[in-house]
């Protein structure tokens, strides 16, 4: 596959050797704290492959489908014997702070990972990864609604984006995607 792009972005004039695939280049290094109060990076510590997704911990829209998606290709994955680390990168630091999200996040996986920072540093993770981050009105019960990307971004274990999965797939697609990535051979 990463062939195919390679001779895709050659024959329309892109850069191929170690550029992305994609027209502009997605990601980038961050330092951001997790719901423990560790840094982390967008290497992850373990050498895992990722599932980073830029939302926020009690999204009722996008990130409803997004997070628990990210969630079952991991256990999907695992099974597989292929370990993958779930993120969520914050768009909403006032709601998502060390010591608030990772319970909800919890629900949804064991091993999610939430990460929040001050502004400066959240908005080098959205400019590195070309995401926009807009408030757009104050719901009483849930806080601030935001507009924010929507592609879960499939990373190495150095932080290197594989692919972009869009939200919308089922399990078992966004799950192959990921597993052609990860085991090629299988």
């Amino acid at each position: 596959m990463r062939t195919l792009l390679t001779i895709m972005a050659l024959a329309v004039g892109m850069p191929a050797a170690s550029q992305s695939p994609f027209p502009v280049d997605i990601g980038g290094p961050y330092a951001l704290l997790d719901q423990h109060g560790q840094t982390r990076t967008e290497a992850d510590p373990d050498g895992k492959a990722q599932l980073v997704f830029f939302g926020y911990a009690n999204c009722l829209n996008i990130c409803s489908a997004a997070l628990p998606l990210m969630a079952q290709v991991v256990d999907e994955l695992a099974a597989d014997g292929i370990d993958v680390t779930p993120v969520m990168i914050t768009v909403a630091p006032d709601q998502d702070t060390v010591k608030t999200m990772g319970e909800p996040l919890a629900e949804i996986h064991a091993n999610f990972v939430g990460l929040t920072g001050d502004e400066d540093a959240l908005q080098g993770a959205y400019d590195a990864f070309k995401v926009e981050v807009e408030p757009l009105f104050e719901d009483p019960e849930y806080g601030w609604i935001y507009s924010h990307g929507s592609f879960v971004h499939l990373l190495d274990g150095d932080g290197e984006l594989l692919t972009l999965l869009p939200p919308i797939l089922d399990v078992s697609q966004a799950t192959k995607i990921a597993r052609g990535y990860l085991n090629p051979q299988g």
